[in-house]
């Protein structure tokens, strides 16, 4: 019987461009599409966890949509 020994995996996304990818760099950079990203997705979340607890939508628990119509535009 044959066993495998294990290999050491070294990951292959660990830098971009020389840099470590979970670097704060800014412009079109992979670096700040990854925390582009993140960042999107808390954001995401966090309004879904607004309209859970509240009942609410955002724009209304923020107060910028209080009454719950659109104005209309003149």
């Amino acid at each position: 019987m044959q066993t495998d020994t294990p290999q050491t995996i070294t990951p292959q996304a660990d830098r971009v461009n020389g840099m470590s990818r979970n670097a704060w760099v800014s412009g079109f950079t992979p670096q700040a599409e990854i925390w582009n990203g993140r960042l999107a997705m808390i954001g995401f979340v966090s309004a879904l966890a607004i309209e859970l607890f509240t009942h609410k939508g955002v724009l209304e628990f923020w107060g910028i949509l209080s009454s719950g119509v659109v104005p209309p535009v003149s």
